[in-house]
């Protein structure tokens, strides 16, 4: 049964599952969702607990014998499964598909912390037969969009009052980072008398920027028209080190993503049609950014973009004269409905 976060806490009120899987990439709400089943196994009487690292050369017997032993204490544990990043191989579904079948057997919860788990993932025979008996908690980052209110509501438990305006700038501000935005609202709290309104004041003066991009974050500011998150992105990622081809790569790729939308598109098809047909298939949630994308930007727009981004790409071999970051700043930023100087002026010439 999938449940998601916020939800995760009124579910667990009703019961504990005997399996309990807790996925995704984003720390602050994974780290809380698996305290959640912790706390409310030790709210049962379950207080001993084993953790099992999955790491290279991991042995999977080691699962079926901790499910077997007996607990010295008590007559059930919560055993840990931390899978992170690795990749379950044949001996893993198999540990996994044969635990799901004893589930009957044991009074033992079983906590699997991973990274995201995708699509093809969640339709093997282990995770469906461990989904089927507990619970699946799914965590994604919280969309920027939602930031604000995000941040609003997590003031709250830290007996604050924050504006709208405040808590977007601190969004701004730790994009990509929860656990810093968190952690800046445990510091106010700390600063302030209880009940305090945070205003603008305080965020700007007092929180210093620690937001966390990636390529993909850039990739979707563009394709959403975000020009001016789409500025900060990018000089995000140069502050942090990303290397300029990767970059350059992101956005040339979706580039290409919208013309082959528009060629299917002139050939009749229907647009969930000509995402369906993709390259991976663009899904369902990010299918509006890319409609948003072509309503803005004509075809011939991105021929010369395309052009643009290959002049780019012999900029990196040092085979063209323009400034290597700010011809990827300028052509996120047209990309994203602005107009970049350099692109602008770029965009008549032809890749020698």
């Amino acid at each position: 049964m999938k449940v998601f976060p916020d939800k995760l806490s009124a579910e667990l009120e009703k019961r504990l599952p005997p399996v309990v899987i807790v996925a995704g990439d984003e720390p602050l709400i994974h780290m809380e969702a698996c305290d959640a089943v912790r706390a409310k196994a030790r709210e049962q009487g379950i207080d001993e607990r084993e953790v099992l690292h999955v790491e290279s050369g991991f042995s999977w017997g080691r699962l079926t014998e901790s499910a077997a032993s007996m607990s010295l204490f008590a007559s059930s544990k919560l055993i840990e499964l931390r899978l992170n990043n690795q990749s379950l191989g044949q001996d893993g579904a198999r540990a996994l598909e044969h635990y799901a079948e004893h589930l009957r057997q044991s009074d033992d919860v079983l906590l699997i912390s991973s990274a995201r788990l995708d699509r093809k993932q969640q339709q093997s025979k282990w995770f469906k037969a461990l989904d089927k008996a507990g619970m699946f908690v799914p965590v994604w980052p919280v969309d920027h969009q939602r930031l604000g209110y995000w941040v609003r509501d997590r003031a709250g438990r830290h007996g604050l009052t924050i504006n709208m305006e405040a808590a977007r700038l601190l969004g701004e501000r730790t994009e990509g980072n929860l656990l810093a935005a968190d952690q800046e609202l445990q510091k106010l709290s700390l600063l302030l008398p209880p009940g305090a309104q945070v205003d603008t004041t305080a965020i700007a003066t007092g929180v210093e920027d620690s937001a966390r991009y990636d390529v993909f974050t850039l990739a979707d500011a563009c394709l959403r028209g975000e020009r001016e998150r789409a500025s900060r992105i990018v000089a995000g990622l140069r502050g942090e080190g990303v290397e300029a081809p990767i970059v350059l790569w992101a956005l040339t790729r979706e580039l290409r993503t919208l013309l082959s939308l528009y060629q299917h598109l002139d050939q009749g098809q229907s647009f969930e049609h000509a995402c369906k047909s993709q390259k991976p298939p663009i899904f369902d949630k990010r299918r509006p950014a890319y409609q948003h994308a072509l309503n803005r930007l004509p075809i011939k727009r991105l021929h010369k973009l395309l052009l643009f981004a290959q002049r780019l790409d012999l900029s990196i071999k040092g085979a063209s004269p323009i400034p290597l970051w700010d011809g990827l700043h300028d052509l996120a930023l047209t990309l994203a409905g602005g107009r970049g100087l350099l692109a602008e002026s770029s965009l008549s010439y032809k890749v020698g």
